[in-house]
């Protein structure tokens, strides 16, 4: 049997949507300035990204009450001025700093794309992201996003299928007319294990030039794609 046709794309948004780590090195460079902080930014911004996974899974597995990714960020903040040695910053300096997850810039092709994609699809974020985050960097980076799906709708993390199920359940439509879009493949691999239709976006430069990024898909996904405007091609659009 023919798979059903796919009526809507649900988009990780953290790398495969917005440039994270460029955006919150330039903050941090222009926060630096200011306070005569004088530090490795890209290294910053690296260590704060990297306790993502390990706060969402105090969530995850109880060790906190649901927290939206807004002050798991803040947490995550706190820990990482301390690691740098960083005392000089208002609450409010801090509050603001925080907030740089709202005001990410989107790749090259994001915004172009997005609207070829969203000619002939419904478009949505299915982000770990709160949905003031995403509708704030919507508005910020001039994302045409259809709807804002967010993992706060269920007060679940990825990968729980809650999340998942999130944009079929809401539209009435079977998991496989639903397809996720993301440049990680542990985010594809759960969407397909729950049902979802797949497609691999390369983001060599998430991690900075000559980091270890996800070049290459290492299994087969529905579609493969080098960014949006090659998969709105490959998609009819």
């Amino acid at each position: 049997m023919e798979p059903c046709p796919i009526k809507m794309l649900a988009f990780d948004v953290f790398g495969t949507v917005v440039d994270w780590r460029s955006s919150v090195i330039a903050e941090g460079e222009e926060l630096g300035k200011t306070k005569s902080i004088n530090i490795d930014w890209a290294a910053f911004a690296d260590a704060w990204r990297a306790i993502y996974r390990p706060y969402m899974d105090k969530v995850q597995n109880g060790e906190l009450r649901w927290t939206k990714l807004d002050d798991l960020h803040r947490m995550m903040l706190a820990e990482t001025l301390k690691k740098f040695d960083i005392q000089t910053l208002s609450d409010d300096e801090k509050e603001h700093f925080n907030r740089v997850w709202h005001r990410l810039k989107p790749w090259p092709d994001s915004v172009p794309g997005l609207q070829r994609l969203k000619s002939r699809f419904v478009i949505t974020t299915l982000s770990n992201g709160n949905v003031s985050l995403l509708t704030n960097m919507a508005k910020h980076a001039g994302l045409p996003w259809d709807c804002i799906l967010s993992a706060e709708n269920v007060h679940r993390y990825k990968p729980a299928p809650e999340v998942y199920l999130l944009a079929p359940q809401l539209f009435d439509l079977k998991p496989e007319q639903v397809m996720m879009v993301a440049t990680h493949e542990h985010d594809l691999k759960a969407a397909r294990k729950h049902g979802l239709r797949t497609a691999f976006v390369h983001r060599p430069l998430e991690h900075g030039p000559g980091k270890k990024s996800e070049i290459a898909p290492t299994e087969p996904y529905d579609f493969v794609a080098k960014d949006f405007c090659d998969l709105a091609q490959q998609l009819g659009t």
